[in-house]
């Protein structure tokens, strides 16, 4: 399986782009024509979200596992020819919230999938769906500690 390498970039008012996230409810129906077929890994040892305060402004919330290990992030990647360039971009497979991030104020929690699941999830069997799932529902459920991001 040849995974391409992507990161994140930026774009000219400063948002990135080609970076999304994948609600696990919803990977057969919008995320079909990637789930089962390019699936990649996001390595990372924190991740952010944007929370709504009571005052109605968003603040950014930086979360991190106790343990200080390496979160193993599902994700999906496409490839997409544009008029001007070739667009590469993934998205974070996400699920309900662990109860900690919950407690900030998101609703969402990244799928940091098992170090002994990387190669059944990278190495896809669009036949068999249910083990895909598998994989996703045996993941690591880490701490997450959390601060405010500058």
């Amino acid at each position: 399986m040849d995974v391409p390498f992507i990161t994140a970039s930026q774009t000219q008012d400063g948002s990135i782009s080609g970076t999304y996230n994948a609600r696990s409810d919803n990977l057969e129906r919008f995320w079909k024509s990637q789930f089962g077929f390019t699936h990649g890994l996001i390595i990372a040892d924190t991740f952010y979200e944007n929370v709504t305060r009571d005052d109605g402004t968003s603040q950014v919330v930086q979360f991190s596992p106790r343990t200080g290990e390496p979160m193993l992030i599902a994700c999906l990647w496409s490839r997409r020819n544009g008029p001007d360039e070739e667009l590469l971009s993934f998205a974070a497979i996400t699920d309900e919230p662990e109860p900690e991030v919950a407690a900030v104020g998101h609703d969402r929690t990244i799928i940091n999938i098992k170090p002994k699941h990387v190669q059944r999830w990278l190495n896809t069997d669009p036949r068999n769906l249910p083990a895909l799932y598998e994989i996703l529902d045996d993941r690591q459920h880490p701490y997450y500690e959390h601060r405010l991001a500058a």
